[in-house]
């Protein structure tokens, strides 16, 4: 039973995300990137304060340290992405955006001296030639904006390392508080050193922004983790890839965005890279006999 209802709150979590998308590429008409995200963590951040004030006590100077080292990274990733949504579909950037679980193992090869399976080179070649058929337009090369959503990428898959290295002996709500609020003290002193100024209150950013900030990322981010306590890791990949399907979903239903086969098949290599990058098929194989043997 808690396994499935940790599998329904991860399936929950792609939904909210991919939704997150087209709110995005809404909000971007009204708000410049920057005052999207610092406008959405400084609202993520708000919200768990004053849901969970009384975790302050739990946070010690290392819980602080790793805290602000995921907020500055978690920053840095969401700032590539958004940045990258405003030259780019909001169904590439989410596309894009996946293969961050296919780079997983290779950065972790590059930073713990991780071995690399055989699956993990195969879901990476899937997912380049993908790449190359859901983002090149002729010979005309990457758009900046399928670039910047691949560096935002790679900073989502630092993210998922160090979150499994930084957040097992810590309080994960008094390490929410200090990541979220790194990640807002780092949109608002980018918005001071740009010197822009504050954004007008209008109904469709301040809808955006409370959106993305409450349910996207507080509240997001807080089902996640309380759903991959039932969920083994490769089960909690394979779902959460499918919020790039989810935002091309929603893109093609509330912004009328129109896919191409080439755009479709580019994205179906994406999605088939993850799933064998994670998926031991091998080891479900055995799994499923040795449950046959026990009935």
């Amino acid at each position: 039973m808690k396994q499935n209802l940790g599998r329904l709150g991860l399936l929950l979590v792609t939904i909210i995300w991919g939704s997150g998308y087209v709110v995005s590429e809404v909000a971007l008409d009204v708000l410049d990137p920057y005052q999207l995200m610092a406008g959405r963590f400084l609202v993520a951040f708000t919200a768990t304060i004053l849901l969970f004030f009384n975790k302050l006590k739990n946070i010690t100077k290392k819980t602080f340290f790793r805290g602000s080292l995921l907020g500055l990274v978690l920053y840095l990733a969401f700032v590539f992405q958004t940045v990258g949504l405003q030259y780019t579909t909001p169904s590439k950037n989410a596309f894009l955006t996946a293969i961050n679980v296919v780079l997983v193992p290779f950065i972790g090869l590059f930073l713990y001296k991780n071995k690399i399976s055989f699956r993990a080179y195969v879901g990476a070649f899937l997912s380049i030639f993908g790449i190359g058929l859901l983002s090149l337009n002729g010979f005309n090369g990457f758009n900046v904006g399928d670039g910047l959503t691949l560096i935002g990428a790679v900073f989502f898959s630092f993210q998922i390392i160090l979150t499994s290295r930084l957040v097992r002996t810590e309080n994960i709500f008094a390490i929410m508080i200090v990541q979220m609020g790194t990640a807002a003290l780092c949109g608002l002193l980018v918005i001071f050193f740009r010197g822009d100024p504050l954004p007008a209150l209008t109904i469709t950013g301040s809808f955006s922004v409370l959106y993305l900030g409450i349910l996207c990322t507080m509240f997001g981010f807080m089902l996640q983790t309380a759903a991959q306590r039932f969920t083994a890791d490769t089960e909690t990949a394979i779902i959460l890839s499918m919020e790039s399907l989810w935002g091309m979903l929603f893109s093609m239903l509330l912004l009328h965005e129109k896919v191409t086969f080439q755009m479709a098949l580019g994205a179906a290599l994406i999605l088939t890279g993850v799933l064998v990058s994670e998926v031991d098929f091998k080891k479900l194989k055995h799994r499923r006999k040795q449950k046959l043997e026990r009935k």
